[in-house]
Parts: C-alpha cells; structure tokens; sequence
C-alpha cells in the first residue's frame, strides 16, 4: 500500500469515529438548533412549558428565591380557603397551597395541559395530600367554580400571554375575575426583566405594566405590587366594583 493511501485511510478512519463520538455525545447533551432559538419571521416558539423539563421545576433552592410563604401571606391565603392555581405544572406551587389551607380548605390546581395534571397527581399522592382537585382548563377558560378566596398564577403568565392574540388573556382573566368572591384576589409571580436567575429568555418575560393594563380591562383592579427578590414581582389584583362576567 502506498504511503499517500495509507495517509487517505488514516484520515478517513479519524472522520468516521469523530461523527460517532459527536453523534453520540449530542445525543446525551442535545443543542438546540440556530432555527430553534431564532424562529424565521412570523413563526413562534410554543409558550407552554414541557412536561419533559419539570425536574427545572424541583430545583433544591426553589423555596429561597420563589418564596412561596411571602406570596400566600400577601394574599392572605388562610386555613379554610378555598384557592385555585393556574398553570399548575408538577404541583410544586399547588401542594404548598394544599398545606396552607389545610383539611378545612381546598385547591383546585388548573392546567391545560394533561400530562401536567397526571405529574401534579402524582406528587400529591407521594405527599399525602387529599385537599386538591385538578382541572383541564383552555387557554381562555380554567373551568373554576365560583367563590374562590383567592387564585394564583405563578411563573406562568408569561406562557399564557400571547401578544399576538391579546383577547385570549383578556377572556381569560375576565373568567378568572368571574370566579372569585366580592373580595377575593388574584395573585400574578412571574420574572422581572432581563435574563438573570431562572426563567424564560429576556425577550419573554413580560412587562408587569403590561400585566396590570390586561387585568384592568378585564374587570380588576390592582391592589399591591411588590418585589419577591431576587428575581420575581407580585402583582395582587381584585375585583372591580362591576360585578365580573363569565366569558366564552
């Protein structure tokens, strides 16, 4: 064999395992593509977070910066309530409710996602919680019952708010201001912004100026607004004095 077809077959035999090395190290460490992280013009990307990414969702020092506690007491979620969470997820948020109310209270834990609501029944059976109902809500409609004490969308308004179809959050928090009581409060945590901490890219948080602007058009009224440092902001909303109808 001459020496130039020995040097040809030597690379080509050091081509062949650096694609296999490299197929198999992306397998297992997959990188998102140029047309996943830049949609072309006038595509998307999906909102809602997935199912297959809830372990970001039990991060050990969740509890430091989402400062669940801080969140209930500002919408002074009692023992007895009667509270519902949309955007449930894994539950991570839900069953924090379920021991703030209690055997007397109850939860109702809203998602549109099924997967989502097998994960949140999951975790509360591990956790012996009997307190809380799960939902298949729509993207305009969480299906609540009337007379809730409060209700809590957290880390989630960002997924649910689509700017291209402003009426679908509209409709949605106006059936949300239809299902609390006279004097029960919605309560908004989601990501301030910039691209520090956990949470969507900077180019999908959204502006609690924003936030408030949709809420008021939808029959709320702003009562508190306050910093979860590091990372989050608290809007607490109720009822206007019109009483809120149920949208379709």
């Amino acid at each position: 064999m001459s020496s130039n077809r020995r040097v040809r077959l030597t690379l080509a035999l050091a081509i062949g395992v650096c694609a296999t090395l490299s197929a198999g190290v992306w397998g297992v460490f997959p990188v998102a593509s140029a047309q996943s992280t830049t949609p072309a013009a006038g595509a998307r990307r999906s909102r809602l977070f997935s199912p297959g990414s809830l372990g970001l969702l039990e991060a050990p020092d969740r509890d430091q910066w989402q400062k669940p506690d801080l969140i209930m007491d500002a919408r002074k979620i009692a023992e007895g309530d009667v509270v519902a969470e949309l955007g449930a997820a894994g539950g991570w948020f839900t069953a924090r409710l379920a021991r703030r109310v209690g055997p007397n209270g109850l939860v109702y834990a809203e998602d549109i996602q099924p997967t989502m609501l097998e994960a949140t029944r999951r975790r509360l059976q591990r956790e012996g919680l009997n307190n809380v109902r799960t939902v298949l809500g729509t993207a305009t409609d969480p299906k609540l019952p009337p007379e809730l004490d409060a209700v809590l969308i957290a880390d989630a308004y960002h997924e649910m708010d689509d700017p291209a179809k402003p009426d679908v959050i509209r409709v949605l928090l106006r059936n949300i201001a239809a299902a609390l009581k006279v004097d029960g409060r919605l309560g908004i945590v989601d990501y301030t912004a910039g691209g520090g901490g956990p949470g969507p890219a900077a180019d999908e948080r959204v502006d609690p100026v924003a936030v408030i602007r949709a809420a008021e058009a939808a029959g709320l009224t702003l009562r508190a607004r306050e910093q979860v440092p590091p990372f989050q902001f608290l809007l607490v909303f109720g009822r206007s004095s019109s009483p809120a109808r149920r949208s379709s």
